[in-house]
C-alpha cells in the first residue's frame, strides 16, 4: 500500500534525509506526536521508511498533554498497531502559558515550552533525535512571517542541534507538501486528534497561509520559486556534500568484516567496533 504513497511522501523524506543528514543508521528518534494530521502522517512514513531504508534505526513515540483536554488514546493505539513505543507526559504548560502568565501572544512561549519538555523527555528515553512534523508550507510561512515581521531572512532548519539538550531535532518532511499530506491522512483514515488550543486558527501563522495563496493565484510555481530561495541560501551551509549523500546498506558493511579467526581463542581477532 504504501508505494502508492512514494512520490508525494516517502521519496521526499528520503531525498530531505539524504541531504541533510537526517536519518542515520542506529538513530533512536523520538517521534513527537501531537496528534494532528501532519505528526500522525510523520509517524507512517517514518514507520515504513524503517522496514525499507538500508539501514537500522528506532522510533519511540512522545505526546505532551499540555491541558487542552486533547484525547491521546488513538495516538497510543496506532503507536501500538505499528509496534512503535509511545510515552504520553502530562504538563502544564497550557495552565502556565493562560492562566499565569496570561500571554497576548501564547504561540511563541507554548512553543518554547513544549519544545524543551519533548527534547528533555526524549534524552530521558535515551533518544539522540527528536522529529517534528514540520513540512514544506510551514517553513515558506515562517520565511514569509520573518521577513514581514522581524525584516529578516530566516526559517527552521531541515536537522539543528542543540547542544544544552546535547539532542538533534530534525523535520524529515520539509519538502513534503501540506495538501498531499491531508490527502494521505483521509486516504489512509488515520486517527487525527482535533486540536483544542485556544488559539488553533488566529495566528500570524494563518494570516500568512492565507498571503501565499493569494500569491499562488497570480503565479502558481510560488512555493516552488521560494523552496528554491530557501534551500539555496538558508539551508545551503546544511546540505551535505554530494559524495555523503548516499545511505550505504548496513548489511552491505558487515558482510566486509573479514571473519574472525577461531583456529584458537587467544589467536583469534574480533571485528572493529561499530
Amino acid at each position: 500500500m504504501w508505494r502508492k504513497y512514494n512520490k508525494p511522501l516517502l521519496a521526499k523524506i528520503r531525498r530531505a534525509s539524504r541531504e541533510y543528514g537526517l536519518i542515520q543508521p542506529y538513530d533512536r528518534i523520538a517521534v513527537g506526536l501531537s496528534g494532528g494530521k501532519d505528526s500522525t502522517v510523520m509517524l507512517y512514513a517514518l514507520s515504513v521508511l524503517q522496514k525499507t531504508l538500508p539501514i537500522p534505526f528506532e522510533l519511540q513515540g512522545i505526546s505532551l498533554d499540555v491541558g487542552w483536554d486533547n484525547d491521546y488514546e488513538l495516538v497510543g493505539q496506532y503507536c501500538r498497531e505499528l509496534g512503535i513505543p509511545y510515552h504520553l507526559e502530562k504538563t502544564q504548560i497550557g495552565r502556565i502559558v493562560y492562566e499565569e502568565r496570561k500571554e497576548s501572544n501564547p504561540c511563541s512561549l507554548c512553543a518554547n515550552m513544549r519544545r524543551g519538555a519533548i527534547n528533555n523527555i526524549a534524552r530521558q528515553l535515551g533518544c539522540n533525535k527528536v522529529a517534528l512534523g514540520h513540512h514544506l508550507d510551514d517553513a515558506l510561512e515562517t520565511f514569509l512571517m520573518s521577513l514581514v515581521f522581524e525584516g529578516r531572512m530566516h526559517t527552521f532548519a531541515p536537522r539543528t542541534y542543540l547542544t544544552r539538550a546535547d539532542i538533534t531535532v530534525i523535520r524529515p518532511m520539509i519538502y513534503v507538501y501540506e495538501k498531499d499530506i491531508i490527502s494521505i491522512a483521509r486516504k489512509l483514515e488515520l486517527p487525527v486528534v482535533p486540536n483544542n488550543c485556544p488559539a488553533d486558527g488566529i495566528t500570524k501563522r494563518h494570516s500568512m497561509k492565507e498571503e501565499i495563496s493569494r500569491l499562488e493565484a497570480m503565479n502558481p510555481t510560488l512555493k516552488e520559486r521560494m523552496l528554491h530561495a530557501v534551500t539555496t541560501t538558508l539551508w545551503a551551509p546544511l546540505m551535505l556534500p554530494e559524495e555523503e549523500q548516499v545511505m550505504v546498506p548496513i548489511k552491505k558493511q558487515m558482510d566486509a568484516v573479514p571473519e574472525p579467526d577461531t583456529r584458537s581463542d587467544t589467536e583469534a581477532q574480533p571485528p572493529a567496533d561499530r
